[in-house]
């Protein structure tokens, strides 16, 4: 059955990029027809603009074999995925791009380049993955984090993680986010780490080291996004059954969660990894061409938010 409303928040995203520049954005490697139509679709919305990176012979002969039009575009010649990895990551450097986007390669491959100390495009705030989920059965879009990068992320970590999805979630236009952190119980249990570091991070928003969002956990999923089963469990705070982020405990979790409301739940769920100098635009190769098309806005917004702020702070 065809849900009336799906789509309809990656389209707001969408619709909000009118109006800005196309956001300069090395595709690496993008050898196969969906990473290839999914730039070029973006591009063609204005979302994007977009600089191909990889063998040229192969992207030439792909495009032809799919009639895609790379006419105008630039597109630069390197033998392999692992040096278009590099090639992109050093267009960011040299001030070429503005965004990178994942093509035919392995994530992996894609973000060693990304982290590498010496040649690579890290700044001083951990790099995390955050899903922007169009779930048709919840009201607003729904934050996923960490469920591609960080695999048992310590409290540290977390903070960061937790700081990444909050200036996201603001440079999307909800001004004060909602970060429901997400564990097996809505108590402090120091046999479940997840609970204590739950409690911890509030403190930390708290005293002022998380920033912009209201936190509170632990919660359980269900406390985290549904009002009823916060009131059966007489759970009462701004967050509960209003979650607008939902902070897993660790890869695996915010993995098979993100999966689960994808291919149950009929949600999408567009990716993105901050932290970096630049948003890197994760694709999957199950990602639908809205899907693609939602991150490149996202990575859009979240781009310009950091212009508007950046001119805002040298303009003080």
């Amino acid at each position: 059955m065809t849900n009336a409303r799906a789509h309809e928040k990656y389209d707001a995203l969408i619709q909000r990029c009118e109006g800005l520049s196309p956001l300069r954005t090395a595709v690496a490697h993008p050898c196969d027809e969906t990473s290839l139509r999914g730039a070029l679709a973006a591009a063609k919305a204005l979302l994007i603009a977009p600089i191909l990176v990889g063998p040229g012979a192969k992207i030439s002969a792909l495009a032809a074999a799919q009639g895609l039009d790379l006419s105008g575009l630039k597109l630069i010649d390197v033998p392999h995925s692992h040096a278009a990895a590099a090639a992109a990551v050093e267009l960011v450097r040299k001030g070429e791009a503005d965004a990178i986007m994942k093509g035919s390669l392995h994530t992996d491959e894609l973000m060693a380049e990304v982290v590498n100390k010496q040649t690579g495009i890290r700044t001083e705030r951990r790099v995390s993955h955050v899903f922007i989920m169009d779930a048709p059965n919840y009201p607003k879009p729904l934050f996923i984090t960490d469920a591609a990068i960080n695999i048992f992320p310590g409290l540290d970590d977390k903070k960061d993680i937790v700081q990444n999805a909050i200036d996201l979630a603001i440079a999307l236009g909800i001004p004060r986010p909602k970060v429901a952190i997400l564990s097996a119980a809505e108590t402090v249990n120091s046999k479940i780490p997840s609970t204590v570091d739950a409690a911890a991070l509030c403190k930390m928003a708290e005293r002022g080291q998380i920033t912009g969002g209201v936190l509170d956990g632990p919660l359980a999923l269900d406390n985290a996004i549904s009002r009823e089963a916060a009131l059966a469990k007489n759970i009462k705070s701004e967050v509960a059954g209003d979650a607008d982020i939902l902070i897993a405990p660790d890869l695996e979790a915010g993995n098979i969660l993100a999966k689960e409301l994808t291919f149950l739940a009929g949600a999408d769920a567009a990716g993105i990894v901050l932290g970096a100098r630049v948003p890197i635009i994760l694709t999957s190769r199950a990602d639908t061409l809205r899907t693609r098309m939602a991150s490149c806005a996202v990575a859009a917004l979240y781009a310009a938010a950091r212009r508007a702020a950046l001119a805002a702070k040298l303009g003080g």
